[in-house]
Protein backbone atom coordinates (compact mmCIF):
# COMPACT_ATOMS: atom_id res chain seq x y z
CA UNK A 1 0.00 0.00 0.00
CA UNK A 2 1.29 3.33 -1.00
CA UNK A 3 0.20 6.83 0.06
CA UNK A 4 -1.13 6.85 -3.39
CA UNK A 5 -3.42 3.90 -3.44
CA UNK A 6 -6.85 4.85 -1.68
CA UNK A 7 -8.14 1.57 -2.70
CA UNK A 8 -5.70 -0.18 -0.31
CA UNK A 9 -6.24 2.36 2.62
CA UNK A 10 -9.54 0.86 2.70
CA UNK A 11 -8.43 -2.26 3.12
CA UNK A 12 -5.93 -1.55 5.62
CA UNK A 13 -7.66 -2.47 9.43
CA UNK A 14 -4.76 0.36 10.74
CA UNK A 15 -5.70 3.16 8.69
CA UNK A 16 -7.81 5.65 10.81
CA UNK A 17 -11.01 6.18 8.59
CA UNK A 18 -13.64 7.06 11.34
CA UNK A 19 -13.56 9.77 12.82
CA UNK A 20 -15.08 9.61 16.90
CA UNK A 21 -18.90 10.04 15.64
CA UNK A 22 -18.63 7.84 13.40
CA UNK A 23 -16.88 5.08 15.32
CA UNK A 24 -19.40 5.89 18.44
CA UNK A 25 -22.14 5.70 16.18
CA UNK A 26 -21.00 2.33 14.29
CA UNK A 27 -20.55 0.64 17.63
CA UNK A 28 -23.67 2.52 19.36
CA UNK A 29 -22.15 3.91 22.15
CA UNK A 30 -20.94 7.43 23.04
CA UNK A 31 -18.30 9.75 22.56
CA UNK A 32 -17.35 9.79 25.62
CA UNK A 33 -16.79 6.20 25.82
CA UNK A 34 -14.36 6.19 22.86
CA UNK A 35 -12.65 9.08 25.31
CA UNK A 36 -12.73 6.73 27.80
CA UNK A 37 -10.87 3.52 26.76
CA UNK A 38 -7.99 6.79 25.65
CA UNK A 39 -8.05 7.16 29.03
CA UNK A 40 -7.58 3.89 30.07
CA UNK A 41 -4.81 3.38 27.27
CA UNK A 42 -6.81 1.16 25.35
CA UNK A 43 -6.41 2.36 22.23
CA UNK A 44 -4.71 5.23 21.11
CA UNK A 45 -6.46 7.28 17.90
CA UNK A 46 -4.43 9.33 15.68
CA UNK A 47 -5.23 12.32 15.35
CA UNK A 48 -5.96 14.60 11.99
CA UNK A 49 -4.67 17.78 10.54
CA UNK A 50 -7.19 19.20 12.69
CA UNK A 51 -6.99 17.74 16.20
CA UNK A 52 -9.60 15.33 15.67
CA UNK A 53 -9.72 11.79 16.87
CA UNK A 54 -9.66 9.09 13.93
CA UNK A 55 -10.27 5.82 14.52
CA UNK A 56 -9.38 2.20 12.77
CA UNK A 57 -11.47 -0.95 11.67
CA UNK A 58 -8.71 -2.49 14.57
CA UNK A 59 -9.04 0.30 16.94
CA UNK A 60 -13.30 -0.23 16.77
CA UNK A 61 -13.08 -4.07 17.51
CA UNK A 62 -11.49 -3.80 20.28
CA UNK A 63 -13.72 -0.68 21.65
CA UNK A 64 -16.46 -3.53 20.08
CA UNK A 65 -15.05 -6.14 22.78
CA UNK A 66 -15.14 -3.38 25.31
CA UNK A 67 -18.26 -2.34 25.15
CA UNK A 68 -19.49 -6.37 24.96
CA UNK A 69 -17.55 -6.26 28.86
CA UNK A 70 -19.04 -2.99 30.20
CA UNK A 71 -22.60 -3.68 28.86
CA UNK A 72 -22.47 -7.35 30.91
CA UNK A 73 -21.86 -5.26 33.71
CA UNK A 74 -17.69 -5.23 34.11
CA UNK A 75 -16.23 -1.99 35.28
CA UNK A 76 -14.44 0.09 31.90
CA UNK A 77 -10.93 -0.04 33.87
CA UNK A 78 -11.40 -3.88 34.28
CA UNK A 79 -12.36 -4.25 30.49
CA UNK A 80 -9.64 -2.96 29.20
CA UNK A 81 -7.16 -4.81 31.61
CA UNK A 82 -9.56 -8.35 30.60
CA UNK A 83 -9.04 -7.05 26.91
CA UNK A 84 -5.03 -6.14 27.21
CA UNK A 85 -4.68 -9.83 29.02
CA UNK A 86 -6.51 -11.39 26.85
CA UNK A 87 -4.41 -9.65 23.55
CA UNK A 88 -1.04 -10.85 25.87
CA UNK A 89 -2.33 -14.54 26.08
CA UNK A 90 -3.40 -14.38 22.27
CA UNK A 91 0.22 -13.56 21.26
CA UNK A 92 2.22 -15.79 23.61
CA UNK A 93 0.08 -18.78 22.36
CA UNK A 94 0.86 -17.48 18.33
CA UNK A 95 4.82 -17.51 19.43
CA UNK A 96 4.54 -20.98 20.90
CA UNK A 97 3.30 -22.31 18.04
CA UNK A 98 6.03 -20.83 15.69
CA UNK A 99 8.47 -22.51 18.02
CA UNK A 100 6.25 -25.82 18.08
CA UNK A 101 6.41 -25.29 14.15
CA UNK A 102 10.14 -24.59 14.35
CA UNK A 103 11.50 -27.58 16.36
CA UNK A 104 8.85 -29.94 14.70
CA UNK A 105 6.83 -30.74 17.33
CA UNK A 106 3.23 -31.50 16.90
CA UNK A 107 0.79 -28.92 16.96
CA UNK A 108 -2.24 -28.96 20.14
CA UNK A 109 -5.46 -30.41 18.82
CA UNK A 110 -7.95 -27.04 17.72
CA UNK A 111 -10.05 -27.74 20.28
CA UNK A 112 -6.82 -27.03 23.38
CA UNK A 113 -6.25 -23.67 21.20
CA UNK A 114 -7.85 -20.72 22.11
CA UNK A 115 -8.53 -18.09 19.67
CA UNK A 116 -10.86 -15.15 18.64
CA UNK A 117 -13.96 -17.68 18.47
CA UNK A 118 -13.22 -18.98 21.70
CA UNK A 119 -13.57 -15.85 23.02
CA UNK A 120 -17.55 -15.94 23.57
CA UNK A 121 -17.14 -19.92 24.74
CA UNK A 122 -14.56 -18.64 27.54
CA UNK A 123 -16.89 -15.81 28.42
CA UNK A 124 -19.69 -18.31 28.45
CA UNK A 125 -17.86 -20.72 30.69
CA UNK A 126 -17.06 -17.45 33.13
CA UNK A 127 -21.06 -16.32 33.37
CA UNK A 128 -21.74 -19.90 34.30
CA UNK A 129 -18.65 -20.15 37.10
CA UNK A 130 -19.70 -16.42 38.58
Amino acid sequence: MTADDPIGRLEDDDYPAYTMGRAAEMLGTTPGFLRALGEARLITPLRSQGGHRRYSRYQLRIAARARELVDQGTPIEAACRIIILEDQLQEAQRINAEYRRAAGEPQPPAADRPDQADRADRADRADRAG
